[in-house]
């Protein structure tokens, strides 16, 4: 067991054991369930009881008495190899998994939580999926989002291509939801793709009722063999487990800490929803590639040095002064408002402009479009040679910056491609049609 500490020998002396069900008596309050074992790092004043109608729940074991009920085994994944046979009817989709939330798998003899290691351990808990497709599935890394970088980007997307250059009808990438929108962006630009590329996750484990694990997979599954040929998110639509929206990856924005429906279009709308492996297309056939429509190619040349700076009342120029003296490359501002930073940060960005660091002006209300040409600071901003983002999300920005730089470093190239509409990007139409949609 990780536990230690008061909790540790108060579990020792109760001889209780991880997978024992235990009740605990705290003052008016009865606890009873299963115990699970906690991360090494834990602190030592918290147990965690998996409950019978299946969330986790930590309890501070301060005044509190432990008594066994009935004793278990210790949490050990067990998973019966699956055979798989494929079916010339059905076409072959690639799952690729980085980790995250959405691979996880939940051993029910126990109640723990595992990461999906094997594309054995994730068709042997989700076997449905080989009603709809043929899967052939890899597990590219094991990491949470939050260690995501371009490197993985760049990982992800040579993984991709190859999976399609041999074959794959479509692909699947499993992914955790914190940096998804970053990954969604670059491989956007990387790609030029021939077959649907699906990115997903998952807001809540395998273990808990309310998992949005499954659906979100079945129906990345279903996206993959449709004829939208486009870097896309999947996830849920609503907070009722029925369908799934795909998002265009470059519009794409995590909205919420929890909800399953977290995942919005940002000044734009989905390109289409699913449910029950059927899609229905929500944007004209003049919005979106079909498959088949395009060449597969691959530009992966990224260049990391880029920086992504929120404005805030207080903001000083040796932030950006910072960032010039150790040699980045790029500067994303999420300003306020139409795209306005404080003026005292004009000496800094005009020493960028002689540094020829492209500087990219992105707004930091999410909806609308950045306008610098309205108020005297835009424009003074302008004239110190700060780049429009246009309606770019600030995360986008920083990946079409990152992968624009790969391509030159020439200010007047770097500033036509940043203005320039590649992946969907940029919208033309008013962003008041979309606002909160």
């Amino acid at each position: 067991m990780n536990y230690r500490g008061p909790v540790g020998k108060l579990l020792e002396s109760s001889g209780i054991s991880v997978g024992d069900t235990i009740k605990i008596e705290k003052k008016d309050i009865l606890y009873e369930g299963m115990l699970l074992d906690r991360s090494e790092d834990a602190d030592d004043q918290h147990l965690v009881l998996k409950l019978d109608n299946g969330y986790n729940m930590g309890v501070n074991i301060m005044g509190a008495s432990l008594k066994l009920i009935q004793p278990g085994e210790k949490p050990k994944l067990e998973l019966k190899p699956l055979e798989i046979k494929k079916n010339p009817a059905l076409k072959e989709v690639s799952i690729i998994s980085t980790g995250g939330t959405v691979t996880s798998i939940i051993d029910y003899k126990s109640g723990a939580v595992h990461p999906a290691y094997t594309a054995q351990d994730l068709l042997t808990t989700n076997p449905e999926l080989l009603d709809i497709a043929n899967i052939k599935s890899k597990a590219m890394a094991s990491i949470l989002s939050e260690n995501m970088n371009p490197d993985y980007w760049v990982k992800s997307a040579q993984a991709i291509f190859d999976e399609i250059n041999e074959g794959s009808y479509g692909v699947v990438l499993a992914h955790g939801t914190d940096t998804m929108h970053y990954t969604a962006a670059a491989l956007s630009f990387m790609l030029e793709t021939p077959v649907p590329v699906i990115i997903t996750g998952a807001q809540r484990s395998s273990d808990r009722p309310s998992s949005d694990a499954f659906l979100n997979l079945m129906n990345s599954v279903g996206a993959a063999l449709s004829n939208l040929a486009e870097v896309m998110v999947c996830m849920h639509a609503s907070l009722d487990n029925s369908s799934c929206y795909l998002h265009r990856g470059t519009k794409v924005r995590k909205m919420h800490t929890s909800r399953r429906d977290t995942f919005r279009s940002i000044n734009s709308s989905p390109l289409a929803t699913i449910k029950d492996g059927q899609v229905e297309i929500l944007r004209d056939e003049q919005k979106y590639k079909v498959r088949d429509s395009r060449e597969l190619k691959l530009n992966d040349t990224i260049e990391s040095d880029v920086a992504l700076i929120k404005s805030f009342p207080g903001l000083d120029g040796e932030i950006i002064d910072y960032h010039l003296d150790k040699g980045y490359k790029g500067i994303v501002l999420e300003g306020t408002g139409l795209g306005h930073t404080p003026d005292h940060l004009l000496p800094a960005l005009e020493r960028a402009a002689d540094y020829q660091v492209p500087v990219i002006m992105t707004s930091q209300c999410l909806y609308g479009k950045v306008n610098m040409n309205v108020y005297s600071t835009g424009r003074r901003l302008l004239s110190a040679g700060i780049i429009p983002g246009e309606d770019m999300l600030p995360e986008t920005a920083y990946v079409k910056l990152c992968w624009t730089l790969g391509q030159t470093e020439k200010l007047e190239e770097v500033k036509k491609i940043m203005t320039t509409n590649l992946a969907g990007e940029i919208e033309e139409k008013s962003s008041l049609d979309y606002f909160l949609n």
